[in-house]
């Protein structure tokens, strides 16, 4: 089975005035298996966003490829970008970031949809079906994103970065500004969504809280320094840590 998303040699170097160039991210390679769920944990400054906004292509990398369902994206820019984020989605840290503050949640679930053709009372459909699958009732289409909570908005976040069927989710930090019932409850939704697409959804998760990735991932890149310093399976990772900066990550939460 080919990896859905390919990361090799993957650098990011930045100029500064008057100081040294600073490596954010120094020569990582990873892939993602179709299904699969792979965290990157690591502190902040640990160079796991900066990694993440290449391979959304929010940034250009110094050095490197990234692969996409087995096309190149690399350098892909402007109009081709569409057909990226048609198979790459990304849910944020601060849901309300997802939405414009002045369209309904309804509406911008819906505007994907719509800029691919489907015409708005279809995708006024589809956006009711896909909060109910996010556990939100058709009432929430009408709903602004300072009306609602924040993990019904994210809840709504997730439905909106599902509505283009995409085969990468990537969770950067979707559930850190929750408080922890509701990140359980996000959590059981990203796994029951997880459970009910298969190969066909594969999630990226960005995490500081190896906690959090034991519960819900099945392998893990720990990132130190702009490098990648351990990987392997949460509970293998977490029992049996090689690196020290892993051993000190384990002892702040456990």
């Amino acid at each position: 089975m080919d990896a859905v998303l390919k990361v090799e040699n993957l650098t990011k170097v930045f100029s500064r005035k008057d100081q040294d160039d600073f490596t954010a991210v120094d020569d990582i390679s990873f892939e993602l298996m179709p299904g699969e769920c792979l965290a990157i944990i690591g502190e902040s400054g640990s160079g796991k966003t900066t990694a993440v906004n290449m391979i959304t292509r929010l940034v250009d990398p110094t050095k490197g490829t990234i692969e996409l369902d087995g096309e190149d994206i690399t350098a892909v820019k402007g109009k081709n970008l569409r057909n990226v984020y048609k198979k790459m989605q990304m849910v944020f840290q601060t849901p309300a970031d997802s939405f414009d503050p002045r369209c309904t949640l309804g509406d911008g679930i819906s505007e994907s949809l719509r800029n691919f053709g489907m015409s708005k009372k279809d995708a006024r459909a589809e956006a009711v079906r896909l909060l109910e699958r996010c556990g939100l009732g058709e009432e929430f289409a009408d709903r602004y994103p300072h009306q609602v909570s924040g993990g019904q908005c994210q809840r709504a976040a997730i439905a909106r970065a599902l509505a283009l069927k995409p085969k990468v989710l990537i969770c950067d930090e979707a559930t850190s500004a929750l408080d922890v019932t509701i990140q359980k409850e996000v959590l059981d939704l990203l796994n029951e969504l997880r459970s009910a697409q298969g190969d066909n959804l594969s999630i990226l998760f960005i995490c500081h809280d190896i906690s959090l990735v034991q519960q819900f991932c099945d392998r893990v890149l720990v990132m130190y320094h702009g490098r990648i310093v351990e990987q392997g399976i949460p509970d293998e990772v977490i029992k049996n840590p090689q690196d020290p900066y892993t051993q000190r990550l384990i002892d702040s939460v456990l």
